[in-house]
């Protein structure tokens, strides 16, 4: 897998690239009558603005196609372009392109922090999952990540639902390494799945098998890694990082480890306090913390000196008001986890509904109109003590909470602020 990182001259290039090359895409459609001038000016514009917050970024080109942002698919690409097509949207909500779906609780770590630690339930009926992942698709879906527990722990069931996807969306995997082989990464690659990403919580070997809680869990990993390389499938990582790790150090070896380990691109997830961490203390980053951590990232994404680092997606960054905030919910992503509950995104442990008993498309516009636009309010961290008091005073066994249970959580909620990107996306029409 040829992977190439886009910086400098070459990133301000790419830009003009990508900004002619969606206009001719999308220009028979003005020439046919099927957008107005109007319009197609106003999703011009939508785009520029789109593109604009993307600029901190470094680009990585991933087989011949560059991606400008973890959830954005690989540019040229119809799946890039079906991302596009969110911007043409002007009489209803603007679409959610980006659906991360578990296909199974099974698992053989103990995470600390693991966001399904308390999913418990039946894996959701493989048939309604291809039902509603084909809906997903007709929405405009243009990025699944699939995941588990252990996708590979049912591999015949991450392989059809692969198998379902066409090329109109890309496809993610995110894995711990168990029951990868080299022949199952062969058949993934042939069905359109362009990256395994891996967790990667510490660069020390003894600390991330405890953070695991197997022994065997940085053999693992290292093994999957090698077998990918061969494959030609893409390597990504994740790493959920606590405050101490940006200023003692841990934050530049884990960079040095993914370098090492050849991956195109690693996303920083911040603490959430959500699943094995619902009541975890000490979570919280300062102001100056935050500044901190969005300074060391844009030097390692926009300084020449770490060219040949991966690219960094930080949720510190994406999530900050002047970008993109949050935009769970279906404003631009949603979770459904593996027994099939609809919840805003994978840390946010409340569910509008269940897709093996409820309508699935009744259950996902109950959920857009709690979230019409991203807001600048990270509400998995202010609802939290709430979700966990309410799970406690409930007696419940498992999470999300119930459908019933969440709307005391989100029926009088403070929402906070549209960001500003929204707003001014909604003004262009």
């Amino acid at each position: 897998m040829q992977v190439q990182n886009v910086t400098g001259i070459h990133k301000k290039l790419f830009n003009l690239r990508v900004k002619t090359n969606v206009f001719f895409h999308f220009l028979p459609e003005l020439l046919q009558g099927k957008i107005s001038l109007k319009r197609f000016y106003y999703f011009l514009r939508r785009l520029l603005l789109f593109l604009a917050k993307m600029q901190h970024n470094k680009f990585v080109t991933i087989a011949g196609k560059t991606r400008l942002d973890l959830y954005v698919p690989g540019f040229p690409s119809p799946a890039f372009y079906t991302a596009c097509k969110k911007f043409k949207e002007f009489e209803k909500k603007l679409p959610c392109t980006t659906a991360l779906i578990s296909i199974t609780s099974a698992c053989t770590y103990n995470c600390q922090h693991c966001y399904q630690k308390f999913d418990k339930g039946r894996d959701v009926d493989l048939d309604i999952l291809f039902s509603t992942v084909k809906k997903l698709q007709d929405m405009g879906i243009a990025f699944f990540n699939i995941e588990g527990g252990e996708p590979f722990l049912v591999y015949e069931r991450l392989k059809k639902l692969c198998s379902v996807i066409d090329d109109r969306a890309e496809i993610w995997i995110n894995s711990t390494g168990t029951n990868v082989t080299q022949e199952r990464l062969v058949e993934l690659k042939e069905l359109g799945v362009t990256a395994l990403m891996f967790s990667l919580h510490s660069p020390e070997p003894d600390i991330f098998n405890r953070f695991m809680g197997s022994d065997a869990a940085w053999d693992t990993l290292r093994k999957a890694v090698g077998m990918c390389h061969e494959a030609g499938i893409a390597v990504a990582f994740n790493s959920c990082l606590l405050r101490d790790d940006f200023y003692n150090g841990n934050f530049e070896r884990v960079m040095e480890v993914v370098r090492d380990f050849k991956a195109c691109l690693i996303q920083i997830i911040k603490p959430k306090p959500a699943g094995g961490w619902l009541n975890k203390e000490n979570l919280e980053f300062t102001e100056e913390d935050l500044n901190f951590v969005k300074a060391k990232v844009s030097e390692y994404n926009l300084n020449p000196k770490y060219k040949i680092y991966p690219a960094i997606s930080a949720q510190i960054i994406e999530e900050d008001r002047e970008v993109f905030g949050c935009t769970a919910g279906g404003t631009d992503r949603f979770y459904i986890n593996a027994k099939g509950d609809l919840q805003p995104c994978e840390f946010l442990n409340i569910s509008f509904g269940n897709i093996a008993i409820d309508d699935f498309l009744e259950i996902y516009h109950k959920m857009r109109n709690c979230f019409p636009w991203g807001g600048d309010c990270y509400l998995c961290e202010k609802y939290s003590s709430k979700i966990h008091r309410l799970y406690k005073e409930y007696n419940l066994t498992s999470l999300p909470l119930t459908k019933e249970i969440s709307k005391e959580v989100y029926k009088n909620w403070e929402r906070g602020n549209k960001t500003p990107l929204y707003e001014q996306l909604e003004r262009l029409k």
